[in-house]
This record gives structure tokens, C-alpha cells and sequence, in this order.
């Protein structure tokens, strides 16, 4: 039976309702850009992660830009971010006009490595952004400890990681900026592109009001050069809705990581595959469930023929990638991040999924190894 990587039809039609009362309700105001219910949103999504102030703005993408800008990182500086990321992160900082400085990956959180972190620091540096990878979060005290030591600004990467805790808090607000992603697939999803940053900082929150919207704070002046980077209305009213659910969708996704385990252990047990660990300063959020194997095409060709539908997240890391060939890496220089992206395979994760899905991508899996066993006898 088909199991898909992600089902957003199945998550619609759980809160069909809502949804479809709340579009209503912005096609009969017409607020379309900005308006009530991205205020109603931001205050709300403020609330839930513990920040002050929630700035919505048009992607994640945008988000991590406009956060660097508003905590002042620009050309000539560097900020330090993880080689095992979505491309996003690094080239938000090349966007924002700052160069970026990669550092390898933990091998088990597949985190950014806080013990490699130090050595990345050189005087131009400005800033880090530690990434929630998975839905993970990083190790936010050995970074803040670095940071404090050097005077650099921590912007969270939390666009995999929303409702993810760090020891009991809520990750996000616990830096100078944290910025998300409200992708369609993302754990809080819109109907569209949507972001957001949540900050502590007045004056970081009025600076990133002022770049989302052509650095105008009344309508016709314009006090910086800024950006077309606006919530639209329908997204706002969109992720209103569901986050309610969202607590509940990520309690799910937590049932379905540790089925996964149960089931798919004995393969670990027999070094076949390698199953995610929570750090135990963590509550992972698994938007993401994240295997490693040392045969993924053939395992993920053998899935793919039962059905099972797979990811690779990421099949390149950010150091080696064309965009970046100007900085000189090569392959060798961030061992951990490049054995990950050739081992690492993402399987079936959202919280609609059923247990007979489950357990059908765990047999999957068993009858891969048995004809594998069956070749090799």
C-alpha cells in the first residue's frame, strides 16, 4: 500500500471547518496583506513560544534575512552557521551581505558541533545560527556560552522545530531573534509561504517591521531601503487554526518516532540502520525522521517499490555546494555533515499517520534486509 512522506489532504480534512470558516472570514474583509489576522496571529504565536513580539513575514527564507539585518550583520562580517542545513540558512547570510563560516555537525544530534564552534570565530566574526535541524533543537547553552565569550549575536534557525522545547522552554525565544518557516509540509503549516520572527528585542521587532514592508512605518514614508516582505492575510488566518492542533499534531509525531523505534530497533540492533536519538535536553518535534544507512540507494529504491515514499535531507552539504564554491571547501573538510549526507534517508513522518502505515514501512524495511540475505545465501 502507498505510504506518502507527508499527507496534507489528511490534515485538511481534519480541521476542514476551521479552515474554511477562517479563508471566509479574510475573502469577506478583504484583508489580504497584513491586516487583523496576521496581528491576531503574531500575538498568538508570540504568546506560544514565550517571546515578546512575533514579526510575520513572507517565508523562512526571509525571515533568517531580515533577522540578521535587524540585529545589525552586515557586509564584511561573518556568521557561523552548521555545513548540515537547508541551503536557506547560509544564503540568508550571504543575502543580509556577511559571509558564511560552516562548522561540522554533532554526529548524533546532527546539530551544529558547539565543541568545534570556538575555532570557527575569527575577528570578523558577528554572529551564529544554530539550527533546530530535524526538529532537534541544538545545544543552545554550549552555543549562548561561546557567544557571551566572543560578543556575538545568536539567531535561532527554528523553521524545522515549531513547539520544540529546549529544556522545558520553547525554542524560538531564547536568543536574540528565532525565525521560522511556515512551509505547507512544515509541523505549522501554511497554505502557502509564510514566516515569522519572534524576538525579545523592541527594537529588533520595530527594525524588522520596518524591512518587511519597504521600511515604511506610515504608509508613504519610507525611512530605510526595505523589503517586500509581508504576511498575507489568508496564510495568518490559515496558521491561527492550526496552531491549536499543533501541540496535539507534534504529541502524534513523538508516538509515531518511538513506533518507529520499537519497530525498526532489531535493525539497528544488527548495525543495518541507525536510528535518531533526543538529546536529553530535547523534545524533539520529529518534523523529520531521520535513519542513516550505509546502503541508501538501495534501501531507499526497495521503499520506493513497495511504496513507500522517502527523502534525502541533504543530499549535498551547504559547504559543497556550487553556490558556495568561491569559499574554497572541498570534500574532507566537515567529515561528519559529508558522511551524513551520504547516509542519511528521511521516512514517512506526519502526524495523521496510521499504525498500519507504520508497520507497513517497517516490514518494508524487513523484507529489504530478508532479500538482501536471500541474495547473499
Amino acid at each position: 500500500m502507498p505510504v506518502p512522506f507527508v499527507d496534507l489532504q489528511a490534515q485538511y480534512r481534519s480541521i476542514k471547518a476551521e479552515v474554511d470558516a477562517a479563508i471566509q472570514r479574510v475573502l469577506d474583509t478583504s484583508a489580504f496583506v497584513l491586516g487583523r489576522e496576521v496581528e491576531t496571529f503574531e500575538r498568538s504565536f508570540a504568546e506560544y513560544v514565550g517571546a515578546r513580539e512575533c514579526v510575520g513575514v513572507s517565508n523562512g527564507t526571509d525571515a533568517l534575512h531580515l533577522a540578521l539585518l535587524a540585529c545589525g550583520v552586515g557586509p564584511g562580517q561573518e556568521v557561523i552557521v552548521p555545513a548540515n542545513t537547508f541551503f536557506a540558512t547560509p544564503e540568508a547570510v550571504s543575502a543580509a551581505g556577511a559571509t558564511p563560516v560552516f562548522v561540522d555537525c554533532d554526529p548524533v544530534t546532527y546539530n551544529l558541533d558547539a565543541a568545534k564552534l570556538e575555532g570557527a570565530v575569527t575577528a570578523r566574526t558577528r554572529a551564529v545560527i544554530p539550527v533546530h535541524l530535524y526538529g532537534q533543537p541544538a545545544d543552545l547553552d554550549a552555543v549562548g556560552e561561546v557567544a557571551r565569550r566572543h560578543d556575538l549575536v545568536v539567531i535561532e534557525d527554528a523553521a524545522q522545530a515549531h513547539g520544540a522545547r529546549y529544556k522545558g522552554r520553547r525554542v524560538g525565544a531564547l536568543a536574540r531573534a528565532g525565525c521560522f518557516s511556515f512551509y505547507p509540509g512544515k509541523n505549522l503549516g501554511a497554505y502557502g509561504e509564510g514566516g515569522a520572527v519572534v524576538t525579545n528585542d523592541a527594537e529588533v521587532a520595530r527594525r524588522l517591521r520596518l524591512l518587511r514592508d519597504h521600511g515604511s512605518e506610515v504608509k508613504y514614508r519610507h525611512e530605510v531601503v526595505g523589503y517586500n516582505s509581508r504576511l498575507e492575510g489568508i496564510q495568518a488566518a490559515v496558521l491561527s487554526v492550526k496552531l491549536k492542533h499543533l501541540d496535539h499534531w507534534n504529541e502524534l509525531r513523538r508516538r509515531h518516532a518511538e513506533r518507529y523505534r520499537e519497530m525498526l530497533g532489531p535493525l539497528e540492533d544488527a548495525g543495518a540502520l541507525s536510528l535518531p536519538r533526543e538529546a536529553d535536553y530535547a523534545e524533539h518535534v520529529y518534523h523529520l525522521f531521520v535513519v542513516q544507512t550505509s546502503a541508501r540507494a538501495a534501501v531507499q529504491k526497495s521503499l520506493s517499490g513497495a511504496g513507500v515514499h522517502t527523502g534525502i535531507h541533504y543530499p549535498v552539504p551547504a559547504h559543497l555546494q556550487p553556490a558556495y564554491a568561491s569559499l574554497g571547501h572541498r570534500e574532507g573538510d566537515f567529515p561528519e555533515a559529508e558522511r551524513q549526507a551520504r547516509r542519511v534517508l528521511s521516512l514517512p513522518m506526519f502526524a495523521e499517520l496510521t499504525e498500519r502505515q507504520l508497520r507497513y514501512v517497517a516490514h518494508a524495511f524487513e523484507d529489504y534486509r530478508a532479500e538482501g540475505a536471500a541474495a547473499a545465501g
